[in-house]
C-alpha cells in the first residue's frame, strides 16, 4: 500500500502511438551492431477522468516498433478504468497483473517485447501518479515510506541474494540523510559522461570536431564505440585519448559483437589508451562469458559494464553474484520500470557495484537521470564512485528536457517522470502518418 498517494483519479483513455526519427540519416546512436538505427519509441498517454494526463515510454532502434505498441494494447484492460489509488493501494498485484498473466507470461516471462511492453505501461502510471501529486518522479519515490516502498516491489527470484531484513535496513539508513543529499544535489547536480562524441559512424574529423567541443564545456568523462578492425579501433581510441589527455575518463563500448576470447585479446589491445570499462564486450546473455573477461581484465583496470539489454532483475542478480559486472547500467525501458529498477539498485548496492545508468537514445536521458536521483538519496548514499550516461540528441523533443550544467545532471523540479512528449513532436515524427514520414 501507498499512503503517500491518496489520488481517485481513474484512467478513462489509454492510447499507444509509434514515433520514430530518422537518425539513421546522420548515424547518431551507430555502433558495431546497430549500425544504422533509427531512435524511436513507443509512446504510451493514459487519461483520466479529471483530464490529467500521464505519459510513458519504451525505447527501440526504429523497425519493430509496431510490434511493441501492439504488445502494450495488449496491456491496455489492465490499466483502463482502474483508479490511481487502486492501483498504488496494491501496487505490487497490479504489477504482476501485467508480467503474470498466465497466458502472455509464455512470450517472456519478464523479458523482451513483452517487458518493453510493460515498461512503458508502468512508466506512464508512474508519471500520471507523480504528475497528480505535484512531484518530479525522483521525490514522489523517495517519500514513500520504506516499508512501504519495499511492498510495492517484486522480490521474486532473488531471496538467494539478499533478505527483507537486509532491504529494510540499507533503506532505513539511507533515508536519515534524504533532506541532505537532496540538497547536495540541488546544488551539484549529478555526474554524467557523454557518449555522443564517439559514435562508430562518425569520421574522425567529426569525433575530433566533438571532443574539443565537450572538453571546452567542463566535460572530463568521455564514451567511444568500438567493435569494427583492430587498426580503426586503436586509431579512433588513440584520437580521443591523446585530445581528453591523461587524467579525463575513457570508456568502450563494444555493443555484443565479440566471442569471448576474442573480447579479452582486443582489450589486451586497448589497454594502452586506459579505459575505465568496457561495455557489453559479449552477449548480453552471456553471464558466464562476462565473468571470464571481467577476471581476464582485472590485472589491467578495465571493468566490465553492463545491462542495457539486460532483461530482468534475475538476470542481474547472477551478473551480480558472479562478478560478472564491476558497473552496473540499469535501462529505464528495457525492465519492468520503477520498482524492478529499484529492486536491481539494491542488488547492486548489496554486491558493492555502482550503478552507471545506460541513456541516449530518446528520452533515455530524461527519464534515467530520475533513477540516478533515487539511486543517490534512497539506496547508495554516493555519487563519488559512478556517473550517468548522456547523448546530445533529441532532447528537444520533449516538454521537460534533461539539463546539464558543468557536465552533470541537474536535478529535475517538474512533475512527472518527464516521459511526456511535444505535440509538434509525436505529430512531425509519428509512424506512419506524421508529417516527416508522409514526405518520405
Amino acid at each position: 500500500m501507498c499512503s503517500m498517494f491518496p489520488g481517485k483519479q481513474v484512467v478513462t483513455g489509454f492510447k499507444v502511438e509509434d514515433v520514430r526519427y530518422p537518425t539513421s540519416k546522420t548515424l547518431d546512436g551507430s555502433d558495431s551492431v546497430h549500425t544504422d538505427p533509427d531512435y524511436s519509441v513507443a509512446y504510451v498517454t493514459l487519461t483520466t477522468d479529471d483530464g490529467t494526463s500521464g505519459y510513458g515510454i519504451t525505447f527501440t532502434l526504429g523497425a519493430g516498433t509496431d510490434v511493441v505498441a501492439k504488445a502494450i494494447e495488449l496491456l491496455k484492460p489492465k490499466v483502463l478504468n482502474k483508479s490511481l489509488h487502486d492501483i498504488f493501494t496494491n501496487y505490487l498485484a497490479f504489477y504482476r497483473s501485467l508480467t503474470q498473466n498466465s497466458q502472455m507470461r509464455w512470450l517472456g516471462p519478464e523479458k523482451g517485447i513483452v517487458h518493453l511492453a510493460t515498461a512503458a505501461v508502468t512508466n506512464a502510471v508512474w508519471d500520471l501518479a507523480a504528475r497528480v501529486a505535484g512531484k518530479p518522479l525522483w521525490r514522489f519515490v523517495v517519500d514513500i515510506p520504506v516499508e512501504e516502498l519495499v511492498a510495492m516491489i517484486d522480490w521474486s527470484y532473488l531471496s538467494d541474494a539478499v533478505s527483507e531484513s537486509e532491504i529494510l535496513e540499507m533503506l532505513r539508513e539511507n533515508i536519515k540523510d534524504k533532506e541532505e543529499r537532496i540538497k547536495k544535489l540541488e546544488e551539484e547536480g549529478y555526474p554524467a559522461y557523454i557518449t555522443s562524441v564517439g559514435w562508430l559512424g562518425y569520421s574522425d574529423e567529426k569525433v575530433q570536431r566533438l571532443t574539443e567541443e565537450k572538453l571546452k564545456e567542463g566535460w572530463t568523462a568521455f564514451k567511444m564505440k568500438v567493435g569494427v578492425s583492430e587498426e580503426d579501433d586503436m586509431r579512433r581510441a588513440g584520437l580521443i585519448r591523446s585530445l581528453i589527455g591523461p587524467d579525463n575518463t575513457l570508456m568502450m563500448d563494444a555493443n555484443q559483437i565479440w566471442d569471448v576470447n576474442y573480447a579479452v585479446h582486443r582489450m589486451k589491445q586497448l589497454k594502452v589508451y586506459k579505459p575505465l570499462w568496457i561495455e557489453e564486450p559479449t552477449s548480453p546473455d552471456d553471464i558466464d562469458g562476462h565473468a571470464q573477461i571481467s577476471q581476464a581484465l582485472r590485472e589491467y583496470g578495465i571493468g566490465v559494464a553492463t545491462g542495457e539489454m539486460c532483461q530482468n532483475r534475475v538476470m542481474f542478480k547472477q551478473f551480480l553474484k558472479l562478478h560478472a559486472m564491476q558497473f552496473c547500467q540499469i535501462d529505464s525501458c528495457r525492465v519492468g520500470g520503477v520498482t524492478e529498477v529499484i529492486a536491481i539498485m539494491v542488488l547492486a548496492k548489496k554486491f558493492g557495484v555502482p550503478v552507471c545508468p545506460h541513456a541516449g537514445g530518446v528520452g533515455l536521458c530524461e527519464l534515467v537521470r530520475h533513477y540516478s536521483m533515487i539511486d543517490y538519496i534512497l539506496v547508495s548514499g554516493r555519487m563519488d564512485d559512478r556517473m550517468c550516461e548522456y547523448a546530445e540528441h533529441l532532447h528537444e523533443h520533449f516538454t521537460d528536457p534533461a539539463q546539464i550544467k558543468n557536465a552533470r545532471y541537474v536535478l529535475p523540479s517538474k512533475a512527472g517522470f518527464s516521459c511526456e512528449m511535444t505535440e509538434d513532436a509525436v505529430a512531425t515524427y509519428r509512424y506512419p502518418d506524421g508529417e516527416y514520414w508522409n514526405n518520405q
